[in-house]
Order: structure tokens, then C-alpha cells, then sequence
């Protein structure tokens, strides 16, 4: 049974780095670099058209060790609202789901239940909106759901909550059932000062490791860095 693993949050602003180049096949080395068992994904399909998934399905499948999680919701994307999840191969993915969150800007959020190695764990992901007032309702609402799943098995949240305040009320929210890291400022990528980028557990995990990945290469794939933490159950 694993008895440990390590989560990602990385907001991939559609593939384009600060160079103002489209490249998934950077963003993929980026999360090489990083080494998650499980990654959530923001920005990570085209905003109009088609809506496709910004990182080709034969470069995960040829380049990574990664397969998304199946959200059966558009042909061509990969996640929900542009968000998703990615797992290692070997993770088993018992559930999934996507969630309607009150909204100003279209915004969504993806959950799935994942058995690493005869332990379930659930994930939610989630970009919540530049609307303070709107941000605190999405918060309650995923709050409640987490709190829902947590009642059955250890849950991790994560994703790009938008909030420069400490005192927030989306915090405050995720706050009365979750522990909030604070892994440092990751956004934007060359000189970050918004700690915008957040990952969530419940106390039936043990935090071993928490942080903003930083690199050469990270700086430029994307307007935000990577956060990540790893856990004990």
C-alpha cells in the first residue's frame, strides 16, 4: 500500500510562457522536473473553438508517465473549464466528476477518487474567479463537497484560487474544514509576489513537504509557477 505520495498544482496559462511562445511540450518537462504523483491542471485547454486540450494526447502518452483523468466532457479538451487532473499510470482512477460552481466567469471544478497502491484518496482541482464576492461562494460550495468526501476517505484540494488577501473570505471558507498550505508566491513566474496558487488537505494527511517549484525553465513555460506538497497518510 503507498503510504506516500506527492500532489502538483500548475496553472499552465494555455501552454504560453512568458516569451509569449506556445510550447506543451515545455510544460511537460516542467512537470518531469517536478515529479508528482498527481497533478492538477488550470488553463489547460483553449478558451474558444473547439475548446482542444492545449497538451496533445500523444505527447502525455509518448513523453510523460501521466494519463489524464477521463472527464468525459468535450471530445477534443482534456479538462472542465480548462481545468484537470493528470495521474501517474499505475494510480487506479475509481471516480470522477466534474462540479457546477456559482460563477461570473464560466468556471469549474474536477474531482476524481484515485487508489494509490490499495489507498483512495479524493482530488479536487479548481480556478476560481477575479471576483471576490464570487470566489467566496465558490469556496463555500467546494468546501461543503470536500467536506462531504472527507467523511470517506483523506482529501487533497488544489488549484489557482485568485486571492492576493490572507485574510480572504474564500480562505476563511476552505479554512473551517481544511488546512491551507502556503506553499510562497508563484505568480507571475519571472518575479512572483501572488501566493495565488494553493493546495488544501484535510488532518488525516501528514504534510512532509510543501513549496513553489522554481527553475530556469519553469520561470519562462508559464505566467505561474508550480506549487507542490507531498503527504503521509
Amino acid at each position: 500500500m503507498a503510504r506516500s505520495f506527492k500532489v502538483a498544482s500548475y496553472n499552465i496559462h494555455k501552454g504560453i510562457g512568458t516569451d509569449g511562445k506556445r510550447d506543451p511540450a515545455r510544460i511537460l518537462k516542467v512537470l518531469a522536473e517536478i515529479d508528482a504523483d498527481i497533478v492538477c491542471l488550470q488553463e489547460a485547454d483553449l478558451r474558444f473553438g473547439t475548446r482542444a486540450s492545449v497538451l496533445p494526447p500523444f505527447l502525455i502518452e509518448s513523453h510523460t508517465d501521466y494519463e489524464p483523468v477521463p472527464l468525459d466532457v468535450q471530445h477534443d479538451s482534456m479538462g472542465w473549464h480548462g481545468n484537470a487532473i493528470l495521474t501517474r499510470r499505475d494510480i487506479v482512477v475509481e471516480h470522477h466528476d466534474i462540479i457546477h460552481i456559482p460563477c461570473l466567469e464560466p468556471r469549474g471544478v474536477v474531482t476524481a477518487t484515485l487508489n494509490l497502491g490499495g489507498a483512495s484518496i479524493s482530488v479536487f482541482g479548481m480556478h476560481l474567479d477575479l471576483s471576490g464576492l464570487w470566489r467566496a461562494r465558490q469556496a463555500r460550495t467546494i468546501a461543503a463537497l470536500g467536506e462531504a468526501a472527507r467523511d470517506q476517505r483523506p482529501t487533497v484540494l488544489m488549484g489557482d484560487l485568485n486571492e492576493w488577501r490572507a485574510s480572504a473570505g474564500a480562505f476563511r471558507e476552505f479554512g473551517r474544514h481544511f488546512n491551507l498550505l502556503d506553499p510562497g508566491p508563484s505568480f507571475p513566474s519571472r518575479r512572483p509576489l501572488g501566493r495565488l496558487d494553493r493546495i488544501m488537505h484535510c488532518p488525516g494527511l501528514r504534510v512532509t513537504g510543501f513549496g513553489v517549484h522554481r527553475s530556469v525553465l519553469a520561470a519562462t513555460a508559464s505566467d505561474h509557477l508550480p506549487v507542490w506538497a507531498e503527504f503521509s497518510l
